[in-house]
């Protein structure tokens, strides 16, 4: 259970690492502590010698840094290294009477949720059964917590509305009957309502489709009879995807062929050979990656395709080819810290730079999405082209930014012949690179 745990709920010990110790073989009070790898020495689980040479080939989750987690008891042992290792002296052995459980973790809510499950895994085996015996953790500002917090979490449901989310006709005291059989402890308020007693071991339970869901199990998804819906609704196309379609198709018929290039680089692709610095970049790094090829997420659809016809040389000039795919941003605001954003880019390679055939393809895409030209540059309507920018990937003067309705979506220029060197091609070249949600 403890491996799955640590497989599956904490992401291989990344967000919660779980230790088990014979309690005693310790003295509390217990200590979490940082301190640096060379000050931490004891003898690992199922080592003879004691030693820190050996934590080597276990730091790969705290490799970046300057000090490792580390548990010690009131006599100075250390319990554990967590997340990497448990230590000898305090191994759970045949004749262990009393188990001390500890979870670290940087995600408060999943530590809550694997301690108690495994207290309660370890609880069914007590001489008495399911005797737990709490813990004071005091933090660093002198708050005190009692942990485990075993209480269940109670939610009152809508019979009415299980039997419309399901498909059934069932009352309350079925609907609670066939809670009971899921583990769920009930009380019927009345003839509609429900109390549900959620206990701890079922953390899968968020939300009242869950609590449905345990009920159409109980009942029996082969017993719901099947019935024609009321009304009938056909799904729309996502907007984006369907954008993005037309514009594929149009592309294609102005001679591009379509590539499909990994979303992950390496750091020189969007920086380095473009004369940029990866710092300035909003680039998502990889933790761990497996290759220099794959270390960042995209931020431009260009150094794909311009790999692609470093690789396609021996094709018949030109070689027109494009993409639409998103790209991965930085973004401080967004939950999971980043973003994707649609992206179009073309790229026409030939003996001569032919930036008309890219500035004809851009004035083709703006027809198509119904955005006319604006002349005078003086309002937010229609788009227009800013050559006043500087940018270290294009030659100097052939390069524009892209404006609509007064936003900044792309670029369209004739490469810098550095650039054309650093992906190992011989040939001038022509891109356009824009951002097409603001069309929708």
């Amino acid at each position: 259970l403890q491996d799955k745990l640590h497989l599956n709920l904490c992401r291989n010990r990344t967000l919660v690492a779980i230790g088990t110790h014979d309690l005693d073989s310790i003295k509390p009070p217990f200590i979490y502590d940082a301190r640096e790898p060379k000050q931490i020495k004891f003898r690992s689980l199922n080592q003879k010698d004691e030693m820190h040479t050996h934590l080597k080939r276990y730091v790969s989750i705290i490799q970046d840094s300057d000090v490792y987690p580390v548990i010690y008891d009131s006599n100075n042992v250390v319990l554990s290294l967590p997340p990497i290792i448990n230590g000898e002296h305090s191994k759970i052995s045949l004749n262990t009477k009393n188990v001390f459980i500890e979870c670290t973790a940087v995600d408060l809510h999943k530590a809550n949720v694997v301690l108690n499950i495994m207290v309660t895994m370890f609880a069914q085996y007590c001489s008495k059964p399911f005797e737990i015996e709490s813990v004071e953790v005091e933090q660093v500002d002198g708050k005190v917590i009692v942990y485990p917090d075993l209480s269940d979490r109670v939610q009152d449901i809508s019979v009415k509305k299980i039997n419309q989310r399901i498909g059934i006709q069932v009352n309350a005291e079925k609907a609670a009957t066939l809670l009971n059989r899921m583990c769920l402890g009930t009380k019927i308020i009345d003839s509609d309502t429900i109390r549900v007693n959620i206990p701890v071991t079922r953390a899968d339970i968020l939300h009242f489709c869950d609590i449905a869901e345990d009920c159409a199990v109980a009942y029996g998804f082969n017993n719901i009879r099947k019935t024609v819906p009321k009304t009938s609704c056909i799904g729309n196309q996502f907007e984006l995807n369907r954008v993005s379609d037309l514009l594929r198709h149009s592309v294609a018929e102005s001679g591009f062929i379509e590539a499909l290039t990994f979303t992950l680089c390496s750091c020189p692709d969007v920086a380095e050979k473009f004369g940029k610095n990866i710092e300035n970049i909003p680039a998502v790094h990889i933790a761990n990656p497996k290759t220099q090829d794959f270390q960042i997420g995209r931020t431009s659809l260009l150094p794909g395709l311009l790999k692609t016809i470093a690789n396609n040389q021996g094709t018949a000039l030109p070689i027109q080819l494009f993409e639409v795919s998103d790209v991965i941003l930085k973004d401080s605001t967004r939950e999971t810290g980043c973003r994707n954003e649609r992206h179009l880019c073309a790229v026409f390679y030939n003996k001569t730079p032919g930036f008309e055939i890219i500035h004809g393809l851009l004035d083709r895409i703006m027809t198509l999405v119904k955005v006319p030209y604006n002349e005078n540059r003086t309002n937010d309507k229609g788009y227009y082209l800013n050559n006043q920018c500087e940018d270290s990937a294009f030659f100097p003067g052939r390069h524009a930014q892209v404006i609509v309705r007064g936003e900044n979506i792309g670029v369209v220029g004739v490469l810098h012949p550095n650039v054309i060197e650093h992906f190992s091609l011989k040939l001038p070249c022509s891109v356009l690179e824009i951002n097409i949600e603001p069309f929708i």
